[in-house]
């Protein structure tokens, strides 16, 4: 393609993936006209929620097993080359300093997204990059004109260039932007995209059979394991908050996708909960009666107290229909063996998720394996390329999936350069 009108390379969207994307190109080959068109009036507006406003920009530790979706030994590939060192080692370079804090989650020491997000711009202007706000794409198609290339549609008039980069994001926290309109996008240009649900969002509890308005505010560690037509299909270790309207925290959070693309694909979805992890039936129960013969005269909300939260050990007491004050002595082996079974086997009665509105991150996206994990250049249509949360990889909480935002435009900038720069 010819012509003062015909850009090298047009990124859409101005978030952590696109603006990274922008940097690195530019880093690798200085002489090529890149434009980033972020439909907001100003980008960036997931990092600076992220995290509590903190932003966990990546984790000590990433591989691909902290990640769902597309296959793992593509998102291996990507991952292996920009890691977390890289990233960590890339925030230095723009002046963020990070320090580690539980499970691994690194955070900028100032304890502030705004100044991931200043440095991101400040290096993107620095680097030339041409960052326009207010621009949003409505369409992006093929031109053939001048040797071939993309027509990138937007209210304020059309734009052509060699390449296209589709950093759209997803559907979660659509009040930052996203709607997932990059779905339709790469749809239009032959891509299949697997659809889409929230990820890491809170999970709503049924108000019948719940107890999770009495615990409110409650802490504890458990373990959630998620079950498609009889069978567990994911276990999900960590912390949860109880709330008013279910759970919260971590391992809650991480637990949602599987249970909403097991509701998705109909797979007859349940959930359960371990007050205990790591620990099964038998142990449990094993752990009751050698209390019982240690201290027949405890009470049973006494020696459950050991093994959980007061508060909790009390509630799990109270729905189950045991007197908290009846001495292990004298607890059937019919009470004790469901209570043993009730704390490793808790049903959950999911009734939803908080949705988009409170997800951190979208399941599902454009398809994995119709990425080429070398360049993110799409196999189906030469010359765009895809990063972030577009794709069919979502991270769990603590980092991931901006460290995902990060690699693939690392990858995405070194397949551009050799797209776009004349051997």
């Amino acid at each position: 393609m010819r012509g003062a009108d015909i850009l090298d390379i047009i990124i859409v969207g101005g978030g952590a993936a696109g603006l990274a994307t922008a940097i690195f190109a530019r880093r690798a080959a200085p002489s090529l006209a890149v434009t980033v068109l972020e439909g907001a009036r100003r980008p960036g507006a997931k990092i600076l929620v992220s995290g509590g406003s903190r932003c966990n920009v990546t984790n000590t530790e990433v591989t691909e097993r902290d990640f769902w979706g597309g296959r793992s030994t593509i998102v291996r590939q990507v991952l292996r080359a920009f890691g977390a060192a890289d990233a960590a080692a890339f925030f230095a370079e723009l002046g963020v300093a990070l320090h580690e804090e539980a499970d691994g989650k690194l955070f900028p020491d100032s304890n502030r997204s705004r100044d991931v997000l200043d440095a991101l711009l400040r290096e993107a202007a620095s680097r030339g990059v041409s960052l326009l706000t207010n621009q949003r794409v409505t369409g992006v198609e093929r031109d053939e004109r001048d040797g071939g290339g993309f027509r990138v549609l937007t209210a304020n008039g059309d734009r052509r260039a060699r390449c296209v980069v589709l950093a759209t994001g997803g559907q979660s926290l659509p009040k930052s932007g996203s709607d997932g309109a990059g779905y339709g996008f790469a749809g239009g240009l032959g891509h299949t995209i697997v659809a889409a649900t929230p990820a890491l969002t809170p999970l709503r509890l049924d108000e019948a059979s719940s107890i999770h308005r009495a615990l409110a505010g409650v802490t504890d560690q458990v373990e959630i394991a998620i079950w498609r037509a009889g069978r567990i299909d994911a276990r999900l270790r960590g912390s949860i908050v109880w709330t008013h309207f279910g759970i919260s925290g971590p391992a809650a959070m991480n637990a949602s996708r599987h249970w909403l693309r097991a509701s998705l694909e109909q797979a007859d979805a349940r959930a359960t909960m371990s007050f205990c992890p790591g620990l099964s039936f038998a142990d449990v129960d094993s752990r009751l009666v050698r209390a019982a013969l240690e201290s027949p005269r405890a009470s049973v909300g006494t020696a459950l107290s050991s093994l959980v939260p007061a508060s909790v050990a009390a509630a799990i007491l109270g729905s189950l229909g045991v007197d908290s004050s009846t001495t292990l002595a004298h607890l059937s082996r019919h009470d004790r063996r469901h209570l043993a079974r009730a704390l490793v086997e808790w049903p959950l009665p999911v009734a939803g998720t908080r949705g988009y509105n409170e997800a951190e991150a979208t399941a599902g996206g454009v398809a994995l394996d119709e990425i080429d994990p070398r360049t993110m250049e799409s196999r189906v249509c030469q010359g765009l390329f895809l990063v972030g949360e577009v794709l069919d990889v979502d991270g769990r909480i603590g980092g991931f999936n901006f460290q995902w935002a990060w690699s693939t435009a690392f990858v995405a900038a070194r397949g551009l350069v050799l797209r776009c720069v004349p051997s």
